[in-house]
């Protein structure tokens, strides 16, 4: 019961995270309380004593006082409205020129989480002062403070509405989009790969002397598979000691009754649920850009990039030569990696995606959409080279881009009727 609570914590908490209102339903709280603390502070002596040597800086009349105030409160809400508007625009933008997949990103973009949280906090604040304000009629000189305070705010929400000008033309530039999802992609990789290689398991170690005393575990559900979290393991599998392996890839998408895992014989109904309460899956195919999900919006780009409505080969070439990198990293895995958990009680060993799979679902849409278009076929060309190149790669690995390399030899001889290009080409492959 404890295991599950806490897995329904972790989905919550992801949630939020990636939610738009997140970040301005907390600063709107903040800025709530920070209202009531300043006109509580408005009959502190210290308050007094200010406005007492200062003057100039505070509003003393009262009509003067609700004019700033409602002048800012309709200033700000029209920027609060401009700004969810551009954000709409922005992401319908992006998602008929680009990848509908890219909108959760672009929507849990923290920045202008930031800026509509300031807006809406004080335009909040505003409103509790200026109701503060009627409520004690002619003696504005309670709300002297607070009130220069709401036009501080005021100027500074005008500074953030041009930074958010600027913040959003360039977050739908696709350029920059294209190099976050190649960042957080190479980072979850380079990440996995120290962890690989930090593995106290070997490889010989894992090999399976006698099958028929393991058996499979199938899937709950259908979804995508997203991770197999090790830590809500029951306490009591881990004293038994013994060995699961994940039998899908990050990102594979497994229909309900699916191998899912593959454990010892020895284990309880009890502990079959537990371990299936390990594994997270869901109905997004693209709701991250680690693993795969960075990969397929990449390919995607570059897909509808190459679309007759688009016909944008520079943006479907940019998204190629952040593909190359990152299919070379992701090569370098063995087709199983392992590791111990609780100092060796247990074995937990994953299944990687293998590299056969990898060009079907990558490189394969992109060669076949771009296979009429030189530029884009030497891009290519220069991404499966790039990788042959790396000693890491296993000779299997290496064996695959070669058969892909191979059959963009034929899509070339086939479909590139110009002869000095083709030519140019097959000299190249």
């Amino acid at each position: 019961m404890l295991k599950s609570i806490i897995k329904l914590l972790k989905v919550l908490y992801s949630r939020v995270l990636q939610s738009i209102a997140f970040y301005p339903v907390l600063i709107a709280f903040g800025f709530f309380l920070f209202a009531l603390l300043m006109l509580e502070f408005e009959s502190w002596n210290l308050a007094k004593t200010i406005k007492e040597r200062t003057p100039y800086f505070f509003i003393g009349d009262y009509e003067t006082a609700r004019a700033i105030l409602t002048t800012l409160i309709g200033g700000i809400l029209s920027l609060t409205v401009f700004s969810f508007t551009m954000v709409m625009v922005v992401l319908s933008q992006a998602s008929s020129n680009f990848s509908p997949r890219l909108l959760p990103s672009l929507v849990s973009n923290k920045r202008h989480q930031l800026i509509l949280g300031v807006y809406i906090g004080t335009l909040l604040y505003c409103i509790i002062v200026l109701i503060f304000l009627g409520a004690k009629g002619l003696d504005s000189d309670l709300v002297g403070f607070s009130t220069m305070l709401a036009s501080i705010f005021g100027v500074f929400c005008v500074g953030l509405f041009v930074y958010f000008i600027h913040s959003i033309s360039t977050s739908i530039q696709i350029q920059n989009i294209i190099d976050n999802i190649f960042r957080s992609s190479a980072r979850f990789l380079d990440q996995e790969y120290e962890d690989y290689k930090a593995s106290k398991v070997g490889l010989k170690a894992l090999q399976l002397d006698n099958l028929e005393d393991f058996e499979t575990i199938y899937s709950h559900k259908s979804g995508y598979f997203r991770g197999f979290d090790a830590s809500l393991i029951s306490d009591s599998y881990y004293e038994k000691g013994g060995y699961v392996e994940i039998l899908p890839y990050v990102g594979k998408y497994l229909y309900r009754g699916m191998p899912l895992l593959l454990v010892k014989k020895s284990i309880e109904a009890k502990e079959v649920e537990g371990l299936l309460l390990c594994v997270n899956l869901s109905n997004n195919r693209n709701d991250q850009d680690n693993g795969i999900g960075g990969f397929i919006k990449l390919m995607e780009i570059a897909v509808k990039a190459m679309s007759p409505g688009i016909n944008d080969p520079g943006t479907a070439i940019d998204s190629i030569n952040k593909l190359a990198p990152l299919l070379m990293k992701t090569m370098r895995f063995p087709n199983k990696t392992s590791n111990s958990l609780r100092e060796g009680k247990m074995i937990l060993v994953k299944n990687n995606l293998m590299a056969k799979e990898l060009m079907q679902m990558i490189v394969q849409p992109i060669r076949l959409y771009g296979k009429k278009d030189s530029s884009v076929v030497l891009a290519l060309l220069g991404a499966l080279k790039y990788i042959l190149q790396d000693i890491k790669i296993s000779k299997e690995n290496k064996e695959v881009v070669e058969k892909e390399l191979q059959a963009l030899r034929m899509d070339v001889e086939e479909s590139i009727t110009n002869k000095l290009d083709r030519e140019n080409i097959l000299a190249s492959i």
